[in-house]
């Protein structure tokens, strides 16, 4: 749900506080509330932030993190989960904001959860593509719980070359080849693997 139609620069959007515990993304320069999210999104990000917790340090991974993205005018974007690469982690240390700018190097990996409804769907597929694909992000995730796949977008000279597993198929990621999960795991958000 868009909130206001008016520009906001990113120093504007990085200020405001409306008193609420409402979460915002800034899509092209203008504030749009985020959807609530299911407990089933929220489970299955919390599940993969484990999985990622046994292959690298807690100081590389994120929720809440925000990711300043090209856009026609300043995005900023909040994954359901981020790994950070060593190097931004250390540049993210004692920040006041857990805020990946445009100065900074990209995330490893963007997981995104998405949520029911075809806005939802097209902002993860479409939009977030192309906005991760501009920032060089080398893979990016997208659980889709309502399709029960998980389609890996990874960095191949300047595009997304995309993966999708479904089932019992183990997700296959480049940059974790030890990581040793399949589909039904995550869509299950790793029920009785805790």
């Amino acid at each position: 749900m868009v909130l206001a139609t008016r520009q906001f620069t990113l120093q504007e959007y990085l200020d405001y506080d409306d008193g609420t515990d409402a979460r915002y993304e800034l899509v092209n320069g203008v504030l749009v509330a985020m959807p609530t999210e299911s407990r089933l999104n929220e489970q299955i990000a919390l599940w993969l932030l484990t999985q990622f917790l046994t292959l690298v340090p807690l100081s590389q991974l994120g929720r809440g993190t925000e990711i300043a993205v090209s856009g026609r005018l300043v995005t900023v974007r909040i994954p359901d989960l981020v790994v950070l690469s060593p190097e931004l982690a250390t540049a993210l240390e004692g920040a006041k904001r857990s805020l990946i700018g445009f100065d900074m190097p990209p995330p490893l990996l963007v997981v995104e959860v998405v949520s029911p409804g075809k806005e939802n769907e097209d902002r993860d597929y479409r939009y977030k593509r192309s906005e991760y694909a501009a920032r060089g992000i080398q893979e990016y995730w997208i659980v889709d719980p309502g399709a029960a796949k998980v389609t890996l977008l990874i960095w191949e000279t300047g595009l997304y070359e995309e993966a999708v597993f479904r089932g019992g198929d183990r997700i296959l990621s480049p940059l974790f080849p030890q990581l040793n999960i399949t589909v039904a795991q995550v869509l299950n958000a790793g029920a009785g693997q805790l």
